[in-house]
């Protein structure tokens, strides 16, 4: 994958989480809620990829971790 790409795709996954962690800190969308956790399963996904991809293993692992919270909130709100 070409360079500029990959730094696409972690420019992504720091507007994505950062953009997401200010609309539920403004209260525009709860913290619970769809669309904050897709954005930070998207740009925690986003920015593991491009942190493995430099080896930098210490974000890539905080960065799965977030993912799979995301993941388990979004089939708790589907169950409820």
């Amino acid at each position: 994958m070409p360079n500029r790409l990959v730094e696409i795709i972690g420019w992504y996954g720091a507007v994505a989480i950062l953009g997401g962690y200010a609309l539920i800190s403004a209260g525009t969308i709860p913290a619970r809620g769809y669309l904050y956790q897709l954005l930070v399963l998207s740009g925690a996904l986003s920015l593991s990829y491009v942190s493995l991809r430099k080896k930098a293993n210490q974000p890539a692992l905080v960065n799965i971790i977030s993912a799979i919270v995301a993941v388990i909130t979004i089939f708790s709100l589907l169950r409820s």
